[in-house]
């Protein structure tokens, strides 16, 4: 049986994937009751989704000039909290896909080089041992030269 490295990074990831959710779900709520995170923070989000969900909707129906009305503030913190909660798992997930492309890049770039290194040790070994293939010709017709000249 043949035992590969333990793929730790990858359970790191996937063990902050699945935090994400419940951080998610607290910060929703932590939202919902604060009044300064409502109005600042979920609110105008909700409004902009809501405003560019209803005007698609009108268009795709054929209503172009059709006035939007603007959530409620309930319905509006409720669908804000939602979408902070959303953005959050999205940004967690990415940023683990740019965590894992960094590492896959690194661990490439260091077999390139660990490569690049053997291939050159190589080449230099080559060039030694040519070296060497040279001197002993030119001792071989040395001595050639030496027997026929007795």
């Amino acid at each position: 049986m043949v035992v590969g490295a333990f793929p730790i990074a990858k359970m790191l990831y996937l063990g902050v994937r699945q935090l994400s959710k419940p951080v998610a779900n607290r910060i929703k709520a932590g939202a919902r009751r604060s009044d300064f995170f409502r109005t600042y923070v979920c609110l105008p989000p909700a409004q902009l989704y809501h405003w560019v969900e209803m005007r698609a909707k009108m268009r795709i129906m054929g209503f172009k000039g059709a006035a939007i009305k603007p959530l409620n503030e309930e319905a509006a913190a409720e669908l804000g909290a939602e979408l902070l909660g959303e953005a959050i798992i999205f940004i967690v997930g990415g940023g683990c896909m740019v965590a894992e492309y960094w590492r896959q890049s690194a661990n490439s770039r260091r077999k390139e080089e660990e490569l690049e290194a053997r291939l050159g040790a190589m080449e230099g070994e080559i060039s030694r041992l040519g070296l060497q293939t040279e001197e002993l010709e030119a001792r071989a017709r040395g001595a050639e030269r030496v027997q026929l000249a007795k």
